[in-house]
């Protein structure tokens, strides 16, 4: 399993907890220093059933100065790779090639089997 975490963010720090208490073995990667390519993030988003502006901070985007009208599924995907502030989290990946948006944080529950 992996967690894709921002240790500054209150729900990314909540569902890390959660895998800990569920003594899940896990991978954390950072992902604002540890940067998804775009490959990875398409993968992702698959897993996660998402369209890639799903998986937006719009608000974090707007801050940025991003412009994601008109952009395809491939240049956002590329936009986030970029720009990884604006990746939505946590996004949790089972082992078994299922994801999940951790918010609210106990949605991570579903890839343990709870």
């Amino acid at each position: 399993m992996e967690i894709w975490h921002n240790p500054r963010c209150s729900k990314s720090r909540q569902a890390k907890g959660l895998l800990e208490d569920a003594g899940v073995t896990f991978t954390e990667r950072r992902y604002l220093e540890d940067v998804p390519s775009a490959e990875r993030l398409a993968e992702v988003v698959g897993m996660l059933g998402l369209a890639p502006r799903e998986l937006v901070r719009t608000a974090d985007a707007k801050t940025l100065g991003l412009q994601m009208d008109g952009l395809d599924d491939d240049a956002v995907i590329a936009l986030m790779a970029a720009n990884p502030r604006i990746i939505e989290r946590p996004v949790v990946i089972s082992d078994d090639g299922r994801a999940v948006v951790g918010r609210p944080p106990e949605r991570i529950t579903e890839l343990l089997g709870s």
